[in-house]
């Protein structure tokens, strides 16, 4: 299984290296891994019996993230006029069912699917084009760097030494040890890549340690939410993506939650300079 998830890590990295540094391959790499997340979370909410409208709301989870690559704004955060439709064409199509059992929370969750994955993953998308230049791929490779960083942590020290339970009722394998190790691998990753960050921010070296600390808790969240999803669904995995990696949602739900707050604090931060 280790070997398996140490190939599958390289043969991801190397596809996300690939993403960062070509803009094309990059957007058809986040529209694959969105349609996938979304694949994988409606086929885990169907489980649970509940009727909900998966093309629907694959459809318009691809439409954001190249909406925002193609610069296709008629308004301001047109992304979210998406879901505005995407939620009429959910009443319109909840209309011609017939049966209005379950109705509310099929539509809730369709949308709560497009904003969890879609519109949190599209964050990337915003993240590379932030700063001019390079320097949004570097943004981009900042985070995706500590976030991963702080899953490697939590994965190898929480199996290695990890004896305390995190939230045994979330996810019974994470623990307190690998928690704090993926908030250390975190910092210390900040630490490699600080030259990625904007020179203007003039960061001191212990500010950077706390940043890269900071997303690598954020990230972390995302995975226990994951966690959360899947275990009321019942499940180990959200899919079988890649072999001892597990599903899409297994890979990218630490940035999922990681990328939001990135994208928001870097921009706050370069409109104070």
């Amino acid at each position: 299984m280790l070997s398996k998830r140490i190939q599958s890590s390289l043969f991801l990295a190397a596809l996300t290296t690939l993403g960062i540094f070509n803009k094309w391959f990059f957007i058809i790499f986040i529209v694959v891994l969105t349609m996938g997340g979304l694949y994988e979370f409606f086929y885990l909410i169907r489980k649970k019996g509940i009727p909900i409208y998966s093309y629907i709301g694959i459809f318009i989870g691809a439409a954001i993230p190249v909406s925002i690559f193609t610069r296709f704004e008629l308004t301001k955060n047109w992304e979210l006029l998406f879901i505005v439709i995407g939620f009429l064409l959910l009443l319109l199509l909840q209309f011609l069912r017939g049966d209005n059992r379950n109705a509310i929370v099929g539509i809730s969750t369709t949308l709560f699917g497009i904003l969890y994955v879609s519109w949190f993953f599209s964050f990337l998308v915003k993240i590379r084009f932030l700063v001019p230049d390079d320097g949004g791929l570097k943004l981009l490779a900042f985070i995706i760097a500590v976030t991963k960083a702080g899953d490697i942590g939590a994965l190898l020290i929480g199996r290695k030494i990890g004896k305390h339970a995190l939230l045994s009722n979330v996810s019974p394998n994470k623990t307190i040890e690998g928690w704090a190790a993926s908030l250390i691998f975190g910092g210390l990753t900040a630490l490699v890549c600080w030259s990625f960050l904007p020179p203007a921010l003039n960061y001191t070296l212990f500010q950077i340690f706390l940043i890269g600390v900071f997303f690598s808790a954020i990230g972390q969240l995302g995975d226990l939410s994951e966690s959360m999803i899947k275990r009321d669904c019942d499940v180990k995995d959200s899919g079988k993506f890649l072999p001892g990696l597990g599903g899409i949602l297994d890979i990218i739900d630490s940035l999922l939650f990681a990328a939001p707050a990135f994208y928001l604090y870097m921009s706050s931060a370069l409109n104070t300079i």
